[in-house]
C-alpha cells in the first residue's frame, strides 16, 4: 500500500471524511462532494487576522471565567511563543483554541451581521450573508466581478453560493437530544450539499446545540380552511423578485404594481409583507424595461451602451441572489423540510435579507428615470450627480456605475487629445465636428463645444482645453501641413483601457487627470505657437500691420504721400491701379521698408475703394495687405475689414495733417511777397488764425490717436502676445486690440455722432484750404500785374517816354479798385468758414465732455486748453463745469 504522502489530495479528503463521520466511503459520498467543493471555492473569511486582537479576546475570555492566574500564565506562555519561530501561523492556532473554547450553545458574535444587535435572531443574516458592496470585492476573484446587489454576496464558481445558517439547523436530524451521535457524525449530517465554506465555518463555531426546533409564531397559529400557506406565497414572492406573476401576486397594470388577489384568503400581516416584498418585483421591471429598449437602440451611443451594461451587471447580481435563495427552496423540497419550521424560508427572513438589494435597485430606478431622454456626456453627468450621498454603500455603486459610463468617453476624450481623431458617431462627447467647413475656417467654425455634453466632473476650463488640444492637432496637419506624428508633440499617457483605469482616473479629478490635461495642451500649444512663427513668421506679419496699415512707418507713410499726391487730388475714375502700385513700389525702395522681409513686402499692395460721385483719389485710396495659410487664421476677413476702416481714418486724419502743413507753407512763402499789397492784411490774418486753430486741433488728435489710442493699445497687445499660451490667446488679444482701436478711433456706432463731427471738421479743412488757395492765386495775380505795370512803366522811363499815359493809369486804377472790392468777400467768406468750424468744433467738444471714456474727456480739455471755446458756447461752460468735478479713477 502507497505510504500517505503518495496519496492524491482526493484519497486523503475521503479517508478524512469517512474518519470524521465513522461510515465507509460509499456512505460519504455526498459529504465527500461537499468537502471538494469546500476546498475549490474562491471565498476567503473576512476575518481581521490580528493576532493581538485574538490575544486580547482570550485573555478577556480568562477574567471572565475569573481565571485570572490562568489568564496571566496564557500571557506568558503567548510572549514566549512570540520569541520562537516554531509556528508559523500564531493567529491561526490562536483563533482555534478561542473558538475551541466558546460555548457552543451560545450563538457566536462573529457570524453575526453588524445590526445583529438589533434583529432578532430568528431573521438574521450570519456572516456568509452579510458581506456589502466593498466585502464582496476582496472576497471574490477577479472572474466574478467586483460589484453587486445583494447583501447575499458570497459567490462562487464551483458549486451553489451559500445558504443562510439559519437554515441549516433543520438539516439535522429530528432526533430527541441529538448529542448521543458522535461529532463526526453530526457535523456530517448539518454540512448538506448546498452549504458554502463560510456558512460551514460559521456552523462549527456558532450554531446552538441541535435539538428539536423551535417553532414559530405563525406555526403556532392554526391556519383557517383555504388559507394560502406562507411557504406558497414564498414560492410566489421568489417568482415576483424576477418580475414574473406569480400564482397568487400578480401585476396590476391599472394601478402599476404587485397586488395580491382579493380572493385569496390571507391574513393581514403576510398580506403586508407580500405587498412589501413585491416591491423589489416592480423595481426590478422598471431597470429590466429600460435596459430592454434602450439596449436595442443603437442611437443610444457607445456612453448609454455602457451605462445599460451596468445596470445588466447590477441585475446579473440580483440574480445571483435569487439563485442562492431558489436552491435553498429547492434543497427544502428535497429533503422535505418543513415550512413552520425555524431555519426555512419565511417572509420575514426575506423582509430582512432583501433590505439592502431593495435599497439598491430603489437607486437604480431613480437613476433610471432621472437618466430618460439623456445621452453622452448628459447622461454621464446625470450618474454622476447621484454620486452626492453620504452613503457610502450607494455611493460605491453609483461611482462604479460612473466608471462604466465614462469609459467611452476618456477614450474619446485621450483618443482626441493625443491623435486628434473624433470618431463620435452618436454625438456623444463634448467636442462637436462640422464637416461642411473649409480648412481655411477650421480653426473657428469647425470644431466647437457642445456644452449640454459636457460631463459635470470635467470643468468647463478643462473642456476648453481639451477642444484646443485636438483643434491644435488638426490645425497643424490640414493648414500648417506639419507632418510630424502627435506622439512626438506630446508624449501619449496610459488611456483609460478598463473601467477600473476609468475609476481611478474619475477619484482623482484635480491630480493625475488635470496634470495629463495640462500637459497635452503645453505640449501642444507651444508646437503650434512655434510653427507659426518659425515658419510663417506670424509675430513679422503683426508687425507688418502695425508699420504700413496703422501708419506706423513714417518715413514711408510721408513719403507715399507726397508721390502721390499729383495722383490723388484728381478725380476718382481717373485712377489706374497699376500707376499706384509702381507709386508704392518705388515709396517702399527709397525708405527703411526696403529692409523689410521679402515675404512681407510682397504681400503689401494697393486698394481702390467704390466710388461716389465727386470722389477724389484721396477718398478711394487705401493700402492692402494680402494674407492667406495659416496667418488668415488670426487676420480673418473680418480683422482686415477693420484695418482697412481704421487705415481710411487714419489716411484722412494724416491727409489733414498734410493739408495744413500745405497751408502754412503757403502762409509762411507768401507773407513778403503780400506786403505791398496793406490791403490783404487783414485778411491774411485772419487766414493765420483759422490756420492756426485748425493745426492746433488737428495736432492734439494725431497726438492722441497716435499715442494714446494707437501705442498703448499696441502695448497691451505685444504683452499679450508674448504670454499667450495657445492660439486662442493670441487671436482673443488680437481682437481685443482692434477692438479697442475702432471704438477710441471714434469708428463704432456708439461714437457715430462724434465721427460724423470730425469728417465735418476735417471738410472744413479742405474747404479752408481751397478758400486759401483761391485768395492767394486772386493776390499773386493782382500781384504780377501790379508787378509788370511797374516794370512797363519803369521801362518806358528809361526809354525817355513817359511812363504811363493818363489812360493806363486810370485802367489801372480802376482794376484795383476791382481787386479791392473782392476782399470784403473774401473776407466774409473767411468769416463764415471761421464760424461753421468754430461751431462744429463745439459741438464735438460738447460730445466729448459727455463721454463715458475718460480718455476723451481729457482730449477736450485739450483742445480748449485756454477755454476759447468755452467763452462761446453756453453748453461747453455747463459740460465743462459738471465734469470738472469729477475726479478721473485710477489718479
Amino acid at each position: 500500500m502507497a505510504t500517505l504522502d503518495q496519496k492524491s489530495p482526493n484519497v486523503l479528503l475521503q479517508s478524512l471524511c469517512c474518519r470524521i463521520t465513522g461510515k465507509s466511503e460509499a456512505e460519504v459520498a455526498h459529504q465527500f462532494q461537499y468537502a471538494v467543493r469546500v476546498i475549490g471555492s474562491n471565498y476567503a473569511p473576512t476575518i481581521e487576522r490580528d493576532e493581538f486582537l485574538v490575544s486580547e479576546k482570550i485573555k478577556k475570555e480568562l477574567l471572565k471565567q475569573r481565571r485570572e492566574a490562568d489568564a496571566a500564565l496564557f500571557s506568558e506562555l503567548h510572549r514566549k511563543l512570540q520569541t520562537q519561530s516554531v509556528l508559523k501561523h500564531r493567529w491561526s492556532v490562536l483563533y482555534l483554541l478561542l473558538s475551541l473554547s466558546e460555548d457552543p450553545r451560545k450563538p457566536s458574535g462573529r457570524a453575526l451581521p453588524r445590526d445583529a444587535h438589533s434583529t432578532p435572531f430568528y431573521c438574521t443574516r450570519p456572516q456568509s450573508l452579510a458581506l456589502g458592496y466593498g466585502d464582496r470585492s476582496a472576497g471574490l476573484s477577479a472572474s466574478v466581478g467586483t460589484s453587486g446587489i445583494s447583501s447575499l454576496g458570497v459567490y462562487t464558481l464551483n458549486g451553489p453560493t451559500a445558504t443562510p445558517q439559519s437554515l441549516l439547523a433543520s438539516q439535522a436530524p429530528q432526533s430527541a437530544a441529538g448529542g448521543g451521535q458522535p461529532l463526526g457524525s453530526r457535523l456530517a449530517w448539518a454540512l448538506p450539499v448546498s452549504c458554502s465554506p463560510s456558512t460551514a465555518l460559521a456552523t462549527l463555531a456558532t450554531r446552538p446545540p441541535l435539538g428539536p426546533a423551535v417553532p414559530s409564531s405563525r406555526a403556532i397559529r392554526p391556519r383557517r380552511d383555504g388559507e394560502v400557506s406562507e411557504a406558497a406565497l414564498v414560492r410566489d414572492i421568489l417568482y415576483v423578485f424576477q418580475g414574473i406573476d406569480g400564482k397568487f401576486i400578480k401585476m396590476s397594470g391599472q394601478e402599476n404594481c404587485y397586488k395580491i388577489d382579493g380572493k385569496v384568503v390571507l391574513c393581514k400581516s403576510l398580506r403586508d409583507t407580500s405587498s412589501r416584498l413585491s416591491e423589489l418585483g416592480w423595481l426590478h421591471n422598471k431597470v429590466r424595461k429600460y435596459t430592454d429598449v434602450r439596449s436595442l437602440d443603437r442611437a443610444f451611443g457607445l456612453v448609454g451602451q455602457s451605462f445599460c451594461a451596468s445596470l445588466h451587471q447590477e441585475l446579473k447580481e440580483y440574480y445571483r441572489l435569487l439563485s442562492v435563495l431558489h436552491s435553498q427552496l429547492q434543497v427544502e423540497d428535497e429533503q422535505g423540510v418543513l415550512v413552520c419550521t425555524e431555519s426555512s424560508l419565511t417572509l420575514r427572513r426575506l423582509l430582512v435579507w432583501m433590505y439592502d438589494p431593495k435599497v439598491r435597485l430603489k437607486t437604480l430606478a431613480a437613476l433610471v428615470d432621472f437618466c430618460q431622454g439623456r445621452k453622452g456626456g448628459e447622461l454621464a453627468s446625470a450618474v454622476h450627480s447621484y454620486g452626492k450621498t453620504g452613503d457610502p454603500q450607494m455611493r460605491a455603486l453609483v461611482q462604479h456605475i460612473l466608471s462604466l459610463v465614462s469609459h467611452p468617453i476618456l477614450n474619446f476624450l485621450y483618443r482626441w487629445i493625443y491623435d486628434g481623431e473624433l470618431e463620435d458617431t452618436y454625438h456623444e462627447f463634448f467636442v462637436a465636428s462640422d464637416p461642411n467647413v473649409k480648412t481655411d475656417r477650421l480653426w473657428h467654425d469647425k470644431y466647437s463645444l457642445r456644452k449640454s455634453m459636457i460631463p459635470s466632473f470635467i470643468t468647463m476650463d478643462q473642456a476648453r482645453k481639451v477642444l484646443l488640444i485636438g483643434k491644435s492637432i488638426n490645425f497643424l496637419h490640414q493648414v500648417c501641413h506639419d507632418r510630424t506624428p502627435p506622439c512626438k508633440i506630446t508624449p501619449a499617457s496610459t488611456s483609460a483601457d478598463t473601467p477600473k483605469d476609468a475609476a481611478e482616473l474619475l477619484s482623482d479629478l484635480e491630480g493625475a487627470f488635470q496634470e495629463k490635461i495640462d500637459a497635452a495642451y503645453f505640449d501642444t500649444s507651444k508646437y503650434l505657437l512655434d510653427v507659426l512663427n518659425r515658419n510663417y513668421l506670424l509675430l513679422e506679419h503683426l508687425q507688418a500691420m502695425r508699420r504700413y496699415l496703422l501708419l506706423g512707418q513714417g518715413d514711408f507713410i510721408r513719403h507715399l504721400m507726397d508721390l502721390l499726391k499729383p495722383e490723388l487730388v484728381r478725380p476718382a475714375t481717373t485712377l489706374y491701379q497699376h500707376n499706384l502700385t509702381g507709386i508704392l513700389e518705388t515709396a517702399v525702395r527709397a525708405t527703411n521698408a526696403q529692409y523689410d522681409n521679402a515675404e512681407i513686402l510682397k504681400r503689401l499692395d494697393v486698394r481702390l475703394l467704390e466710388v461716389s460721385p465727386g470722389d477724389t483719389g484721396w477718398d478711394v485710396f487705401s493700402l492692402d495687405y494680402h494674407v492667406d495659410g495659416p496667418i488668415a487664421t488670426v487676420f480673418t476677413r473680418e480683422c482686415m475689414g477693420h484695418y482697412l476702416r481704421v487705415f481710411n481714418f487714419l489716411w484722412r486724419a494724416k491727409r489733414m495733417e498734410y493739408t495744413l502743413t500745405d497751408i502754412w507753407k503757403g502762409q509762411m512763402c507768401n507773407a513778403k511777397l503780400l506786403k505791398t499789397m496793406p490791403e490783404l492784411s487783414g485778411v491774411l490774418h485772419q487766414c493765420h488764425i483759422l490756420a492756426s486753430e485748425m493745426v492746433h486741433f488737428i495736432h492734439q488728435m494725431q497726438y492722441y490717436i497716435t499715442f494714446e489710442v494707437l501705442e498703448c493699445s499696441w502695448d497691451e497687445l505685444w504683452n499679450r502676445v508674448q504670454q499667450a499660451q495657445d492660439l486662442d490667446h493670441i487671436i482673443a488679444a488680437h481682437d481685443i486690440f482692434l477692438d479697442s482701436v475702432i471704438s477710441r478711433c471714434l469708428l463704432d456706432n456708439n461714437s457715430r455722432s462724434l465721427l460724423n463731427q470730425l469728417r465735418a471738421i476735417f471738410d472744413q479743412i479742405i474747404e479752408f484750404q481751397s478758400a486759401q488757395d483761391s485768395l492767394y492765386r486772386s493776390a499773386l495775380e493782382e500781384l504780377a500785374l501790379r508787378l509788370q505795370f511797374e516794370e512797363k512803366k519803369q521801362q518806358r522811363e528809361e526809354e525817355g517816354q513817359w511812363g504811363v499815359t493818363a489812360e493806363q493809369e486810370a485802367e489801372e486804377k480802376r482794376r484795383i479798385q476791382e481787386f479791392q472790392d473782392t476782399i470784403p468777400k473774401m473776407r466774409s467768406q473767411l468769416r463764415i468758414l471761421t464760424h461753421f468750424y468754430q461751431s462744429i468744433v463745439q459741438q464735438f467738444l460738447v460730445l466729448l465732455m459727455t463721454s463715458t471714456d475718460e480718455s476723451l474727456r481729457f482730449l477736450s480739455f485739450r483742445l480748449d486748453f485756454n477755454e476759447h471755446y468755452k467763452a462761446r458756447e453756453p453748453r461747453l461752460r455747463a459740460s465743462l463745469g459738471t465734469n470738472r468735478g469729477r475726479r478721473p479713477s485710477g489718479i
